[in-house]
């Protein structure tokens, strides 16, 4: 008996002809790296992300608001903050990504903009 089994190939980034090697190689290897979108989460989905620094822990609220904590002077308590992505120390974010080997940016309510350092793992809690 012979079954077949279909292949899918998986939805990789392709080099665009308009963005600088650098920028390139930094998306494929967020890739290579792995992460995760928030909006690929369910509202109430917790996560544990260790920075070099820190450890923190975000709690999905949608819509890209998280609770967040973890940090000893912007969130030693959960505070809802909306998540902007992850960067790789310059300008140009991966929106609402939570990436290995980049920087998470949030905006907090009282401090604003933060950056933390290079995110080190992600991991789902239960």
């Amino acid at each position: 008996m012979h079954t077949s089994r279909s292949v899918t190939e998986p939805n990789l980034f392709i080099p665009h002809p308009n963005l600088c090697d650098r920028i390139n190689r930094n998306i494929i290897q967020s890739e290579i790296e792995g992460g995760v979108y928030l909006d690929d989460l369910p509202k109430g989905a917790a996560l544990e992300v260790e920075t070099q620094n820190r450890s923190y822990k975000i709690i999905n609220r949608g819509g890209g608001q998280a609770l967040i904590s973890g940090h000893p002077k912007f969130c030693p308590q959960p505070v809802l903050v909306r998540i902007h992505g992850s960067n790789w120390g310059g300008s140009m974010l991966k929106v609402r990504f939570i990436g290995r080997g980049m920087h998470l940016e949030f905006r907090h309510p009282e401090f604003r903009t933060i950056v933390t350092s290079r995110v080190v793992d992600v991991r789902a809690l239960q």
